[in-house]
């Protein structure tokens, strides 16, 4: 079994496993198996890192083996620089989650850590597949679990928000499978992405095709106006859920975008950039604002993920190399912070029962250790230099001040807002005297919580202050799609 076939199967088997251990009087079996499932997921996707090369553009780790040869379907995986920090991302994070619902989850534990760890294998799936309706089928089956987490372990709406979720990412992949049928038939009875990156499109088709994607990624991303379902879910959802969807499945729908829409129709890409343009300012300055009137400290991180996220889309299609890097280093930066600040709030959730901003008031006095965290996750969400928040923001905004001055000026402007909405919360949570008796008897963070902030602020520092191994890795995969995209396939 090659490296990438490890990396997806290792947790789902691991998932499988626990779904198959059963009661809940075997909870402490469930959890110890779960973390070390997690832990090995984890560590077979660094030899990927290690064993990568650099200055290639060419998929590396390549497996393929036939699947459904009718349909000539094939089980074909591979990752480049724009995918490999994606597939170990989301094993770590996984790691982080299981972490954090230790002891929180004390209801069908096993069903919980297993939906965790097969998320997790299908998303890599994702990541790594090279056939059109390989991608197609885990794009589609991350839906089932996340389901399943929102609607079984969310607060008193989950199942309207776990509805939602599942028919507003449904109804777009729908239209992507249109497409895939299309470009199926189209290139002679061929599923694979690099057979369709050279297939030569008239102009009405490559735009149908865009909007035909734009339906299924815009939605995951979410870009602003199909981000409503977002918030909803976010604050349904489990601190785990939450942390796994704003950290990795938003990333799927940007993804997409690298793989399909960008290739496949660079004539429309281009003609249709304004549009995405102004549609991911829109949700960086917009979004933004609506984020500041929250009161709601889970709504407001989910409002920050959808002017975040405008970043990246921004970054995709000003088509220079700074802003698609930065784009990618952001995708991935997110993951980290957006992480470590629904985890944070899912800390203080776990002792008063609470997300309403109202409710704390100088958190500070009684958990000194967990506020120099929750700090560090703030300033990062804020864009702050020597945090992973800051590089790839940085990099988009030059990127688009290099494409238009005004551009880089509406870009940059959200940042105050960043800044705003983070520091409001953290003034009101965080500082100042004791607020109420509720605050003056919480408990400092135990050491299963040291754990896992500790291992998020690592990640977010790391790639803050040395963000080499990140943008080396990148960097000759970004400069081939740039340049594959610069090309006509107008026929």
């Amino acid at each position: 079994m090659g490296l990438l076939s490890l990396a997806i199967w290792t947790p789902i088997i691991f998932g499988v496993v626990l779904l198959a251990l059963g009661r809940d009087d075997q909870a402490r079996t469930v959890r110890w198996v779960a973390l070390v499932g997690a832990i090995v997921s984890f560590l077979v996707t660094l030899p990927l890192y290690a064993g990568f090369k650099l200055g290639t553009a060419a998929m590396q780790f390549v497996e393929k083996a036939p699947w459904i040869e009718r349909f000539n379907v094939n089980y074909h995986m591979g990752v480049d620089g724009i995918s490999l920090w994606l597939v170990i991302l989301t094993a770590f994070i996984n790691v982080v989650v299981v972490i954090a619902g230790w002891e929180v989850i004390t209801r069908r534990v096993n069903q919980y850590m297993g939906a965790f760890l097969i998320l997790s294998g299908l998303q890599i799936g994702v990541f790594c597949a090279l056939d059109g309706m390989l991608f197609y089928v885990f794009f589609e089956a991350t839906l089932v679990p996340m389901y399943l987490i929102i609607g079984i372990w969310g607060g008193p709406n989950k199942i309207y928000a776990a509805f939602k979720f599942f028919l507003y990412t449904l109804l777009g992949s729908l239209l992507m499978l249109v497409a895939l049928i299309f470009l199926y038939t189209k290139s002679g009875g061929s599923f694979d992405l690099a057979t369709w990156h050279q297939l030569p499109l008239a102009g009405t088709a490559q735009t149908l095709l865009f909007f035909a994607f734009l339906a299924a990624f815009a939605v995951k991303v979410p870009m602003w106006p199909v981000h409503t379902w977002l918030p909803d879910v976010h604050v349904e959802a489990p601190t785990g859920g939450s942390a796994v969807l704003a950290a990795v499945m938003l990333k799927l729908g940007a993804y997409g975008f690298l793989r399909f829409s960008l290739p496949i129709a660079p004539d429309a890409a281009h003609e249709w950039s304004g549009l995405m343009i102004a549609l991911s300012l829109i949700a960086v300055v917009y979004v933004g604002l609506v984020a500041l009137v929250q009161t709601d400290m889970k709504k407001l991180v989910a409002y920050a993920s959808v002017a975040h996220m405008g970043f990246v889309t921004l970054g995709f299609f000003i088509f220079n190399d700074l802003g698609l890097s930065g784009a990618l280093v952001q995708m991935v930066s997110h993951g980290f912070v957006s992480a470590a600040m629904f985890l944070s709030i899912g800390v203080l959730y776990d002792r008063a029962h609470s997300r309403e901003i109202a409710s704390y008031g100088g958190v500070v006095n009684t958990m000194p250790k967990f506020t120099a965290f929750a700090l560090l996750f703030a300033m990062a969400n804020c864009g702050l230099p020597g945090t992973a928040g800051f590089v790839g923001e940085w990099m988009v905004i030059i990127g688009a001040v290099k494409a238009n001055f005004w551009l880089g000026f509406a870009a940059a402007s959200s940042l105050v807002f960043g800044a705003a909405y983070t520091l409001w919360m953290v003034k009101r949570v965080y500082l100042g005297p004791v607020a109420n008796d509720h605050v003056k008897a919480l408990k400092d963070i135990n050491a299963r919580e040291f754990l896992m902030l500790s291992l998020l602020a690592i990640a977010v520092l790391y790639m803050g202050l040395y963000p080499k191994p990140f943008t080396d890795v990148m960097d000759t995969s970004v400069a081939e799609l740039l340049k594959h995209v610069a090309l006509s396939k107008l026929i």
